[in-house]
């Protein structure tokens, strides 16, 4: 199984097509709809091939797909179906860095029936999360031990060094995704108990979490934990939250925007290329007749000189610069995240991932567990969010072509054959947890 085929070659696909170009025996194929962009990825490597595709074109996108042995899908969540039914199709194997839905989740049977291997969730969050988690739990268990409380919270940040701007948040993509999933409810079990948080009382739900060397963060919960009980074979545990990490200040700021409208995409009249400020003065319940923060200060009933107003003032919410073309929200918030939210040349992003056991052991002693993540960007090179999501995905793909699984179906990596050898090859590529264990 020596060919493979890429699709997508956007933000995170460069180190992960980097490290397959540098295993020689692999004939590695980048389709993208730029195809400058696939060009670039694998010029100056004889064993990789530059390919145009329109991902709508599935006569084409077939025919790419059965000349190769292993299709890695890039593309949006979205597309992956479409992919997944044409490896069946063809009989090729299969792997991504997204979660599984429930439709890629349906499949299973049939690609165990036909001997295929589709791997998913082999990113960082999901992916090296889910790895390094099951691994402290599996030894656990070997120990006759059970976890009780289980805390993992991941974020990708700014570097501390380049952390200059007062919302602790640099986006290297379309902010749309990140505004998007603060939308989401939450779900997690804590002391026995399920708890539910609607999305709009996401951004109320934070607690602060201290990580050694880096300072205070603020975590809040991501989607729905509970079923990590399962996945994971937390059996016993009374406690279990995901969660994800942002500098202080970012909850607050974050709902305060949704609260005042700033996360609609409902289409509204007059906000279209004119001053920021005569655009907010649209929002629901601003007459726009007298001072801006005035009246946000007292609707909200937050302090004129707050934290979050400063803010909102620094993005330029209450200046005269012109929004962009849209017609809501949502989509002029984004824009002017990205442009003032940004990785500068030189710059490092920092992906920060953090597991907490609370252990209870054979004997009857409990201890804690720590397995911490820091990883950094490289100044002018790969991102740390490019290395972390598309390395794990580039290693699970060499393996497979060397026949190293012995597995079928939709996997993801919470089986000793998938976590062991790919944790062992992150680390040798600079990507390590490191593990402390403390007696309570």
């Amino acid at each position: 199984m020596n060919n493979i085929l890429i699709l997508g070659a956007g933000f995170v696909s460069r180190p992960g097509v980097k490290y397959l170009l540098e295993s020689s025996n692999l004939n590695i194929s980048v389709a993208d709809i730029f195809p400058e962009r696939a060009e670039e990825l694998v010029e100056g490597y004889k064993n990789g091939k530059a390919l145009a595709l329109d991902i709508n074109n599935t006569e084409k996108l077939n025919s790419m797909i059965k000349e190769n042995d292993i299709i890695v899908s890039l593309l949006p969540w979205t597309l992956h179906l479409k992919v997944a039914d044409l490896c069946i199709k063809n009989n090729k194997h299969m792997a991504t860095t997204s979660y599984v839905s429930d439709g890629m989740k349906a499949l299973d049977p049939v690609v165990r029936e036909k001997g295929l291997l589709f791997i998913n969730e082999t990113g960082v969050d999901p992916g090296i999360d889910h790895m390094s988690a099951k691994k402290i739990i599996d030894e656990v268990e070997q120990e006759g031990g059970k976890v009780l409380e289980f805390y993992s919270y991941t974020g990708g940040l700014p570097a501390p060094d380049d952390n200059d701007n007062p919302f602790g948040y640099k986006f290297s993509w379309s902010p749309k995704g990140v505004l998007l999933a603060s939308r989401n409810s939450a779900k997690f079990l804590e002391n026995g108990e399920v708890v539910n948080i609607p999305g709009e009382e996401l951004f109320l739900n934070f607690k602060e979490e201290s990580v050694e060397g880096l300072g205070n963060f603020e975590v809040y919960p991501n989607r729905d934990s509970i079923i990590y009980k399962e996945i994971y074979g937390l059996d016993d545990a009374v406690t279990l939250i995901r969660g994800t990490y942002r500098y202080p200040g970012w909850c607050r700021t974050l709902k305060l925007m949704i609260d005042m409208g700033l996360f609609s995409d409902s289409p509204t009249k007059g906000i279209s290329r004119v001053p920021y400020s005569e655009a907010m003065s649209k929002l629901d319940g601003i007459a726009g007749k007298g001072d801006l923060k005035m009246e946000i200060s007292g609707k909200y009933n937050i302090s004129l000189d707050s934290e979050e107003l400063k803010r909102l003032e620094w993005l330029g919410l209450f200046g005269e610069e012109l929004t962009s073309e849209h017609d809501n929200f949502l989509d002029i918030l984004s824009d002017l995240l990205k442009k003032k939210l940004f990785y500068k040349d030189g710059e490092k992003d920092m992906i920060l991932m953090k597991h907490t056991f609370i252990i209870l052991n054979k004997d009857g002693s409990k201890d804690m567990i720590t397995s911490t993540l820091i990883d950094y960007g490289i100044p002018g090179g790969d991102s740390s969010m490019s290395r972390t999501v598309s390395l794990p995905l580039a290693i699970s793909v060499k393996m497979m072509a060397e026949g190293k699984f012995n597995l079928t179906g939709v996997q993801i990596p919470v089986v000793r054959e998938l976590y062991l050898p790919l944790l062992a090859e992150l680390e040798n590529l600079g990507i390590k947890l490191v593990e402390k264990r403390i007696s309570l």
